[in-house]
């Protein structure tokens, strides 16, 4: 494709973006669901104009890491680790959970093969970490005690996520599963995920001195960005998702990162907020091409909506898909309304259930009946989430 085709297609987005924005805010609907809107639109389900081309997954992975690093610029690290243990429990559950029942359903009442049904339990594990603090974001409850809960069940629903992907792709090769690998990247993400912030905070001390003695204007975006894509890299080399080092990078410069290594590694606030400041426009610039992408990866026109067995099997995994998430937090103490909420924000699927199920169609595990019905329940699970999310806030916002 020529690179002036890719301005044209980035002018659309953008502007659709934006259009689809504006108007989903004036109907009082969540605003994450005018930019998906917008990708479903302009995509193959209707009108074809844009492509999910590389160009524009690159745009819209640099996005949601964006998206991530502003998460954990507004964290606070000490409300995190006080919510650590129920976000393992609603992470490991929200895994376990979806998985079992939509394996279950797939292997005993549909009679599909072994191998087909652990990819349809894995296509329905982990939430779509970016549409679901996107939502949180927009209703101002991420930094809710839910939304605290959500935030780290999400991150680590994403890596069991990654390495469960990574399990049953050498189960379809091989036959067999090497959990010692397993064992080596989960050893690797929590090194990382420990050792990265501190590492960043370093980092940020020396931009800090720079950018006091600099007389070269934008120091800030420039190395924080740069600081931003290391990090994602360095997530990557470790098996993590690169998301998750956008989330450290920005974890380690918030105002309120503190660990047991003293206060001096506590962020300054008037750094932290000029940081904010200054990378909020550029972080508003990328991460709508993130949500119309999910909406572009959408290929409607490719189910048979006559179907019976895409109806019936794409209502059953639905129905599974939602149960498993909205059970997940029923293990923790709290309110009852407080632990529906999370279960709610965990529901959607999105980008991480379409590359289970894009992975399935190309090695041939899944057949174009099971992708397209695959590709309803991520669909339903990406779209309702938002509605339902708002409505509920709406409803018991004094009971949570």
């Amino acid at each position: 494709m020529a690179i002036h085709d890719y301005f044209l297609m980035l002018f659309i987005v953008l502007l659709s973006a934006r259009l689809f924005t504006e108007l989903a805010v004036r109907l009082k609907t969540p605003p994450v669901i005018g930019e998906l809107l917008a990708g479903v639109i302009l995509g193959p389900s209707l009108l074809d104009w844009v492509e999910p081309v590389e160009g524009i997954k690159l745009l819209a992975e640099i996005g949601i890491i964006m998206l991530l690093f502003e998460v954990g610029l507004e964290t606070d690290i000490k409300r995190l680790v006080e919510t650590g243990l129920k976000s393992i429990i609603v992470a490991s559950m929200g895994l376990s959970l979806p998985f079992v029942f939509a394996f279950s359903l797939a292997y005993w009442v549909f009679g599909l093969p072994l191998l087909v049904a652990l990819f349809i339990g894995g296509t329905l594990t982990a939430t779509s970490i970016g549409i679901t603090l996107r939502v949180l974001t927009d209703l101002k409850r991420h930094d809710s005690t839910e939304g605290q809960i959500v935030l780290g069940a999400a991150v680590l629903d994403d890596i069991l996520g990654v390495v469960l992907l990574a399990l049953l792709y050498e189960f379809s090769i091989g036959g067999g599963i090497n959990l010692l690998n397993a064992g080596k990247v989960l050893v690797s993400i929590l090194i990382f995920f420990v050792l990265a912030p501190l590492a960043a905070k370093l980092i940020s001390f020396i931009i800090k001195r720079l950018h006091t003695s600099s007389e070269v204007p934008g120091l800030i975006p420039s190395t924080i960005v740069s600081l931003m894509l290391f990090f994602a890299w360095l997530a990557h080399e470790v098996g993590a998702p690169e998301l998750l080092g956008g989330f450290t990078a920005g974890l380690a410069l918030s105002r309120r990162f503190y660990l047991p290594f003293g206060a001096f590694l506590a962020g300054e606030s008037n750094f932290a907020h000029e940081i904010e400041s200054q990378m909020k426009p550029i972080i508003r610039l990328f991460t709508p091409i993130f949500f119309v992408t999910v909406g572009l990866s959408l290929n409607l026109r490719e189910i048979d909506w006559n179907s019976p067995f895409v109806w019936v099997f794409s209502s059953s995994m639905f129905l599974v898909a939602v149960a498993g998430k909205i059970l997940s937090p029923l293990c923790i103490k709290g309110k009852w309304l407080q632990r529906f909420a999370i279960g709610l924000a965990m529901v959607p699927r999105g980008e991480i259930g379409l590359v289970f199920a894009e992975l399935g169609r190309q090695s041939q595990i899944f057949t174009n009946e099971i992708y397209a019905g695959m590709v309803i329940v991520i669909a339903l699970t990406t779209l309702l989430p938002p509605f339902v999310l708002k409505w509920f806030y709406a409803k018991f916002p004094m009971s949570l």
